[in-house]
């Protein structure tokens, strides 16, 4: 299979081998940093409290990474945005390694987090271009492969830390070969939006490019809003999960831990699978049904009262919200496809904030309920989330759908 691009032909299957590619990569920069964490904080000298701030700083870092990086990857083209990005992220992550004093690692987390931005929304971009060439869903499978880097950072971080290796060294080997791999991968990318018309485009859906272009705006914040609350839900489950079955249940760590494990491991398990649904179904009735399946799993940890039902609860919350952000991410890039970028930075800017701000509200909310009770605002979340779902039902991003799946035949 191959797509013209400006006089040149180029394999599809590369391409996207290639998106996979950066978006291990990027799951494996951003997973090192993570789990060095606790031995850079001990460096430092902070609290976690401090430490707090300091995340803060670094997810303002990739916001404006974000912002920028959409506008250039629409304009000098994914081929040479997505390795610049995956260059730089490599390139800078020893940085907070090296921090002597919390100035220092503010410096550098912010540094780190602008150029992860720039990664982040660059790849997703290209991620967009490579669905509509395929013309059938792939987006949720490239988000799965990022939990594969955070895999591998956990074991490299734990080879790193057997070996007494300082931070920063095992780091900045990690980020090398990032930077290799950025390279070498660039070569396969595809330089802008395909020039061909997928199956069920807009010449057969009744939408006309035109049109789209004329005003995507307004939606696409739509779009965004609802990625800053699924993205929300998200980010309260990773801080919160383990901190509830310890808390509320009175489990071990050894169960506390198993809570998040749970939930992500239902999230990478439906990612994995929910292009396959998104062909058969539509990206529509993926995000409201899975929305509706993420508030009952949510409700089911709130009233929950046995330890195996919370289990339970936190892998449907998982399962739900798989394959909402994705769903997102790329009706945001197919409403402008020569916009992608910025829509994509968009989308993913405001849902990053969400994330940033899920364990933040929650926290707030305890001083005033309990845990159990703060995850309600999980439920209400995921609810209009589920009501809002219309806001893809236009032609574009069907566009994604095989006509033969639609149709319900094989």
């Amino acid at each position: 299979m191959f797509v013209t691009l400006g006089g040149m032909e180029r394999s599809l299957p590369a391409a996207r081998v290639a998106t996979y590619v950066y978006f291990v990569l990027y799951g494996t920069l951003l997973g090192t940093w993570v789990v060095h964490i606790p031995a850079i904080e001990e460096r430092v000298g902070i609290s976690h409290a401090t430490l707090g701030g300091l995340l803060v700083v670094l997810g303002l870092g990739a916001f404006v990474g974000m912002q920028v990086a959409g506008p250039l990857t629409d304009r000098l083209g994914t081929r040479v945005v997505v390795p610049a990005g995956g260059v730089l992220c490599g390139a800078t992550l020893f940085l907070p390694g090296l921090a002597q004093d919390p100035w220092t690692l503010a410096g550098a987390l912010l540094v780190f987090g602008l150029c992860n931005g720039c990664l982040d929304v660059s790849m997703n971009a290209h991620a967009v271009h490579v669905e509509k060439a395929y013309g059938r869903p792939v987006m949720s499978g490239f988000h799965a492969t990022f939990s594969v880097g955070g895999v591998l950072a956990a074991l490299a971080g734990a080879g790193a830390a057997s070996a007494g290796l300082h931070p920063a060294a095992g780091m900045a080997a990690t980020g090398a070969v990032g930077v290799v791999i950025s390279l070498v991968s660039a070569r396969a990318l595809l330089p802008a939006a395909p020039a061909v018309e997928s199956p069920g485009s807009a010449s057969e859906t009744g939408t006309s490019p035109a049109v789209e272009r004329g005003g995507p705006t307004g939606r696409v914040w739509l779009l965004a809003g609802l990625a800053l609350m699924v993205m929300l839900c998200e980010g309260a489950a990773n801080d919160w999960s383990a901190l509830h079955m310890r808390d509320v249940l009175g489990a071990s760590a050894g169960a506390a831990a198993f809570a998040y494990g749970t939930f992500a491991a239902a999230m990478t398990a439906g990612r994995l699978l929910a292009d396959r649904f998104v062909a058969r179904f539509g990206s529509l009735a993926i995000l409201r049904h899975g929305a509706l399946m993420a508030a009952a799993g949510i409700t089911l940890v709130v009233l929950g009262p046995w330890m195996w039902a919370v289990f339970t609860g936190w892998a449907l919350f998982g399962l739900g919200l798989s394959g909402c952000v994705p769903q997102l991410f790329s009706a945001a890039g197919h409403a402008d496809p020569t916009a992608a970028g910025a829509n994509v930075s968009r989308v993913a800017g405001l849902g990053y904030v969400g994330m940033l701000a899920g364990p933040a509200v929650i926290g707030w909310l305890t001083h005033v309920v309990a845990l159990n009770h703060a995850f309600v605002l999980l439920t209400l979340l995921c609810v209009t989330t589920a009501v809002g779902a219309g806001v893809l039902r236009t032609g574009s991003d069907d566009s994604t759908r095989r006509p033969e799946m639609a149709a319900g035949t094989h």
